[in-house]
């Protein structure tokens, strides 16, 4: 036997003295979790957790192992209390949870010929994702601002928004994710459309010719590296692509060029002066579908929220061990700014799991109380491509 055969039969010999302690630790929190259900105490212990933590920590002066024994403590309570939730029934005081649940009672089946609005004019890339999620039959319209869209689901003007909220390119799509914290709707679906920017111009104009370009200002960051070639050009932004060639179009201006869809400059009747300007070929943009109440629809396989955390060490890593614990596939986590709040942040993630499934209801629980404000923003079924 070499010496390292030696380490790892010793490393062995360990383990199965640490799987039969810690047997018997899940008994004793089995027992924990027989006292909290009979006294009704909440599963969530935060302020006994720290502590706990914080004393295994202090066991080692090496600080490289006390954060080590943190990290092992940390998923230990976290199976605990995985544990204790399948002996334990909480009461549903906590708001973030409560509402989940009631939205989850209230959900309502997809709807039959449904209205649906988007931001922007008629051929730009939300009209495109609409068209997609719904059919080429739906009835769309295209109104001037994010907010717009929002407001025409509370008067009850449309049924769905369909919006983007990702770029592969450009990232987050800021707008949309502030509006999704200020009004309280689900998102029930998500589209991908596949973004090929194109230079147009009224017929006849050439590239010697254009002095101005105009389009969304993700458009103009999706193609910056084309314009960058063209420095005596201004770049002006507009509400969305097809907006900025639908207004070249009208004004007639010989010097102004259009970054859209192709799509969009055979609907305005302009030339391609160049295609693939975007300087990441696969870009894409993804899209999701809004509506006032939520729907649990077949195949739904990703769940979005939205958390704002206290003022406390370590309360993100908190919510990021929870996954972790669970097998959950976190795929997305943003951050936006809380308007007044200085320094304050609203958390938006995106994982892997359906809410209705076993288990779950103590993962909601478990980023309820761990957050200073939570919410799910809708249960959906990723796109597959």
């Amino acid at each position: 036997m070499n010496e390292l055969e030696a380490y790892r039969q010793a490393i062995d010999a360990l383990d199965q003295e640490i799987s039969s302690l810690f047997l018997k630790r899940m008994e004793i929190t089995s027992a924990v979790g027989e006292y909290k259900q009979k006294n009704a105490l909440p599963v969530l212990d935060a302020q006994r957790e720290k502590a706990v933590i914080a004393a295994k920590a202090a066991l080692t002066e090496d600080p490289l192992q006390r954060a080590d024994l943190a990290a092992l403590y940390e998923a230990i309570m976290g199976i605990s209390r995985r544990q204790q939730r399948r002996l334990v029934r909480e009461s549903n005081k906590d708001p973030g949870y409560a509402a989940c649940k009631t939205a989850m009672e209230r959900a309502r089946s997809p709807l039959e010929r449904p209205r649906v609005a988007y931001q922007g004019e008629p051929g730009c890339y939300s009209e495109e994702a609409a068209a997609g999620l719904f059919g080429a039959g739906v009835d769309l319209v295209g109104l001037p601002w994010f907010e717009d869209v929002f407001l025409a689901l509370k008067e009850g003007k449309t049924d769905y928004a369909v919006l983007p909220v990702e770029n592969s390119s450009t990232g987050s799509i800021r707008q949309v994710y502030d509006l999704l914290a200020r009004y309280e709707y689900y998102i029930v679906g998500e589209w991908q459309v596949k973004v090929e920017h194109c230079l147009t111009a009224l017929p006849g104009v050439g590239l010697e010719d254009i002095k101005t370009v105009y389009s969304h200002e993700q458009g103009l960051m999706q193609c910056e590296k084309f314009l960058d070639s063209h420095r005596n050009w201004k770049r002006t932004p507009t509400l969305d692509t097809a907006g900025s060639a639908k207004q070249v179009a009208q004004t007639g201006d010989r010097t102004a060029a259009a970054i859209c869809s192709r799509r969009a400059a055979q609907r305005y009747g302009l030339d391609i002066l160049a295609e693939g300007i975007n300087y990441n070929s696969a870009n894409h943009t993804r899209f999701v579908v809004v509506s006032p109440v939520m729907e649990l629809r077949e195949g739904r396989d990703k769940i979005a929220a939205c958390f704002r955390l206290p003022h406390q060490s370590g309360s993100l890593h908190e919510i990021l061990t929870v996954f972790s614990v669970q097998g959950l596939n976190l795929m997305k986590l943003e951050s936006r700014p809380i308007p007044g709040r200085g320094w304050e942040y609203l958390f938006f993630l995106e994982f892997t799991g359906d809410l209705t499934a076993p288990g779950m209801d103590g993962v909601l629980r478990e980023l309820s109380q761990l957050s200073s404000e939570f919410r799910v923003l809708g249960n959906f079924r990723g796109f597959a491509g």
